[in-house]
């Protein structure tokens, strides 16, 4: 007893160019995989595609896009051989110079048409203009004029805006292929109010897909919007309240939270749906609340306390902390004690006390030598200073120029030369003589 096998659907989808489908009937039952091109039967002559779709899935296309499964479905002949390939990329050589010269016609004639893509069949025989137009065209002399320049069976086909965007393909907003080249098929109705009802900005650059009109991903959502929608209050008028009537500025449908302001204020006051409800229950009958949040002046001052407290506990919780000690070195133990900071008047030393003065920083006289320069004369009075000629000193200091030391023939003995000091001649007399 051999093992059961079941029966296969033997209609196969084949797509052609521009995402353009059709069905096709596997009369001798050939083995495809989806993606193999096959020959396949057409009005007049034959074509190429490519395998989409196979088995049960067909037959759940086929009866969702009205498609009767009777004798009109025609036959695939085979599986292309390189023959083949190579004879249809002549016939789609020949695509894009065809397009050129049948815009060139159509302007010769003046006709309000804009011609968007040509396709050739595999055997070179007929050809497809697909245009788009607003009005009804009359185009029997244009294809008297392509059959004779082309030398092939024309065949004009209208295609809407949507439709042609699915033909050129591209990539959307989303960054994925646009749904009209790969898998829509039927368009339906976009209108603005499925933006409203999503809470969309109604802007066209942002609502319009590349074909101009508005996104057909706009109706995918909107069934789940209508239905969210429904717990939500309808505000007609402002809700009223002491501090002034409240406007609605936006609405969140799945948070079931409404933002308002007062008298245009920049500060937007977010509240439950619940909360707006009991509002216009209370308006309804002639009582203001005190504010959006609490009904009466004394639920708000608890409201205020409430905060108050919370904030309170926030802080003792952050007041906690302590900070990490850093062990003292040797260095920054001598730095301490250099910038130790000086005792309070309760820590005073007593009388009888031995006290060291802070020294007092005052701004030196002019013509007084500054607090670093004593210290350089300190530092250089032991220093033992080179023996001048008395002659050549008096001499010198005549002149106004410092003494030239003696020279000597020790290098080590040679008397070092110190730059004059600040307020002082250059015979080491002060500035005041």
């Amino acid at each position: 007893m051999g093992i059961p096998q079941l029966d296969q659907f033997d209609v196969v989808e084949v797509k052609f160019k521009g995402g353009r489908k059709e069905y096709f009937r596997n009369v001798d039952y050939l083995s495809l995989h989806t993606g193999d091109p096959v020959v396949v039967d057409v009005p007049s002559g034959h074509h190429i595609g490519h395998v989409s779709l196979q088995g049960e899935l067909v037959r759940l296309q086929m009866q969702k896009r009205k498609v009767r499964n009777d004798d009109n479905i025609t036959r695939i002949y085979r599986v292309a051989t390189e023959k083949d390939m190579e004879k249809w990329e002549e016939a789609k050589s020949r695509e894009v110079p065809t397009l050129y010269r049948c815009k060139q016609i159509v302007d010769e004639y003046g006709l309000n048409m804009k011609m968007s893509d040509v396709e050739f069949q595999a055997d070179n025989s007929k050809a497809t203009f697909y245009y788009s137009a607003e009005d009804r065209i009359d185009f029997r002399e244009l294809i008297k004029s392509l059959a004779g320049e082309f030398k092939v069976r024309v065949e004009m086909r209208q295609i809407s805006l949507r439709q042609e965007a699915g033909r050129l393909g591209g990539i959307g907003v989303c960054g994925r292929e646009l749904c009209c080249s790969t898998w829509l098929v039927d368009f339906k109705n976009v209108t603005t109010s499925a933006a409203r009802y999503q809470n969309l900005s109604l802007n066209p650059g942002k609502l319009s897909g590349q074909c101009g009109r508005l996104k057909c991903c706009l109706n995918y959502e909107l069934d789940t919007y209508m239905d969210a929608i429904k717990d939500i209050p309808q505000v007609e008028k402002p809700l009223l309240t002491e501090q002034g009537p409240a406007k609605l500025q936006k609405t969140d449908i799945f948070r079931k939270l409404m933002w308002f302001n007062y008298n245009h204020d920049n500060d937007w006051i977010s509240i439950t749906c619940d909360r707006v409800r009991e509002i216009q229950a209370l308006n309804e009958q002639g009582v203001k609340v005190f504010n959006l949040k609490v009904d009466q002046s004394t639920e708000a001052e608890d409201f205020a306390a409430q905060s108050t407290r919370e904030l309170e506990l926030l802080d003792k919780k952050f007041s906690k902390k302590k900070k990490k000690k850093k062990r003292p070195t040797e260095g920054n133990g001598m730095r301490m004690n250099q910038n130790q900071a000086p005792r309070p008047e309760s820590q005073a030393p007593k009388a009888g006390e031995q006290q060291q003065a802070a020294p007092i920083q005052t701004r030196p006289a002019e013509g007084s030598p500054s607090p670093r320069q004593g210290d350089k004369r300190k530092k250089h009075k032991n220093k033992p200073r080179p023996n001048f000629n008395a002659g050549n000193s008096d001499a010198a200091a005549s002149k106004g120029e410092s003494p030239a030391p003696k020279p000597t023939n020790n290098p080590s003995e040679t008397p070092k030369r110190f730059p004059p000091r600040i307020n002082q001649g250059p015979s080491g007399n002060l500035g005041n003589d």
